[in-house]
C-alpha cells in the first residue's frame, strides 16, 4: 500500500463508494470490533461544507435537531425530512466555528445537495462538497484508545460526537469521538494524502483491518437503522426509534408540524424493532406475521458469529399491536431482542 491509498481487499460498492468488504476472516474482524480494535476506510462517507453568514439559521431549519446551539467542536445526528414529516436523508452537522461540516453516506450526497439547494433562496449560505479533500479513517473497540495513543495520536477527553485537532507527525488531524453505538469508537479526519501513512500506523499499533461487511454484522447487533434499507422515504422519524435524532424546543424547520403531531398524541403505529430469530433467517422485505396477520417487515438480517455461538438476528418494523404475540416471519420464530445484542 502507498502513502496515499487505502486497501480495497474482496472489494464490492458499498454506499455508491468501493470499499473492502472483508479482509478474508469476517468472524476475527466483527470479533475485533466487539473485543479489540477494527480499522476501517470512512470513503463511503461524504462530506458538504455549509459557508455563509446565515449557515447555521439555514441549517437549523432543515434539519430535525438543534444545530444552533451547537459549540465548536460538537455535532449532531439528524433527519432531513419533507413537508410530510417523511425522511429524505439522514446526516451528521458539526460546528466547525467557520463552517459547518455535513458527514452522510455518499449514496445520500446527491440527494442531500439537491435538497440544500432547493431550500437556499435568499440565504447567505454557500454550499461544497468537499468529499475528495477530506478523508476519514474510523477505528472501534475496546482497545481503540490504546491503538490511538500507540500510533502517536494524543486522544483527548471526548464525549459522543466531539471532536478536536491533535498533532500528529507535524501535521494537524481532526480525531472525533464518533458515535453512541460503542464507547470506544473514534474517526480521524486528515488530508488524503495522509490517510495511507495513518492507515500504516495503527495497523503496527495493533488495529485489524475490517471490512464492510463486518462493519455491518456490528450496526445489525447494535440495532441501528440504516438509511435506504432500514430507513426509507416513507418512513417517520419516531417510528425509527432514533429519537437522537430530534429536537422539540428547537422550533421551526421543514417537517416539524408532523413531528409535533406525532408528538403530542404520544405514540407511532409501529415501531423500529431488533429480533432474535429461531429458523432459517428471513431476509429483508419478508413480512411478520401475528396469527396469520401481517404486522411488521424484515429490513435487515445477518448471522452474528458470537463467543457462545452463531445469532440470527433481523431488524424490521413491528405493528405497536403486536408487541408480545408470537411472531413469525417466513417459517422463522421472531422474539424482540435487547441490545445491545453482543
Amino acid at each position: 500500500m502507498t502513502s496515499t491509498t487505502l486497501p480495497r481487499a474482496n472489494s464490492t460498492e458499498h454506499s455508491s463508494a468501493t470499499g473492502a468488504t472483508d479482509f478474508g476472516d469476517v468472524r476475527a474482524e466483527f470479533q475485533a470490533l466487539l473485543s479489540g480494535c477494527g480499522l476501517y476506510d470512512l470513503s463511503w462517507r461524504a462530506k458538504i461544507a455549509v459557508t455563509g453568514g446565515d449557515r447555521v439559521r439555514w441549517l437549523n431549519g432543515m434539519v430535525t435537531n438543534n444545530v444552533r446551539d451547537l459549540a465548536p467542536g460538537h455535532g449532531v445526528y439528524a433527519f432531513l425530512l419533507n413537508a410530510q414529516g417523511r425522511i429524505q436523508a439522514d446526516i451528521y452537522a458539526f460546528q466547525r466555528g467557520d463552517s459547518l461540516l455535513v458527514d452522510t453516506e455518499r449514496g445520500q450526497r446527491e440527494k442531500v445537495l439537491q435538497l440544500f439547494d432547493h431550500y437556499i433562496i435568499a440565504d447567505d449560505v454557500e454550499v461544497a462538497d468537499i468529499s475528495d479533500k477530506l478523508a476519514a479513517v474510523g477505528v472501534s473497540g475496546p482497545k481503540s484508545r490504546s491503538v490511538l495513543e500507540r500510533a502517536g495520536l494524543a486522544v483527548p477527553d471526548l464525549v459522543d460526537l466531539q471532536f478536536a485537532d491533535v498533532a500528529w507527525q507535524q501535521q494537524t488531524v481532526t480525531l472525533l469521538r464518533s458515535g453512541e453505538e460503542a464507547r470506544e469508537s473514534w474517526q480521524v479526519w486528515m488530508a488524503p494524502e495522509s490517510a495511507g501513512k495513518l492507515w500504516d500506523a495503527l495497523l503496527k499499533a495493533g488495529g485489524r483491518p475490517t471490512g464492510t461487511a463486518a462493519l455491518n454484522l456490528f450496526r445489525i447487533s447494535r440495532g441501528i437503522p440504516q438509511f435506504g434499507g432500514d430507513i426509507r422515504e416513507r418512513d417517520l422519524p419516531q417510528e425509527t426509534g432514533q429519537t437522537r435524532a430530534l429536537n422539540f424546543t428547537k422550533g421551526c424547520y421543514l417537517g416539524q408540524e408532523i413531528v409535533e403531531r406525532i408528538r403530542s398524541r404520544g405514540a407511532v403505529h409501529r415501531q423500529f424493532t431488533t429480533f432474535a430469530a429461531e429458523g432459517p433467517l428471513p431476509e429483508p422485505g419478508v413480512k411478520i406475521l401475528a396469527e396469520e396477520k401481517e404486522v411488521g417487515e424484515i429490513t435487515s438480517s445477518a448471522v452474528l458469529p458470537l463467543v457462545g455461538g452463531d445469532q440470527a438476528v433481523a431488524l424490521g418494523y413491528l405493528r405497536r399491536e403486536a408487541a408480545g404475540k408470537d411472531l413469525r416471519a417466513g417459517t422463522a420464530k421472531l422474539k424482540p431482542a435487547s441490545l445491545p445484542i453482543a
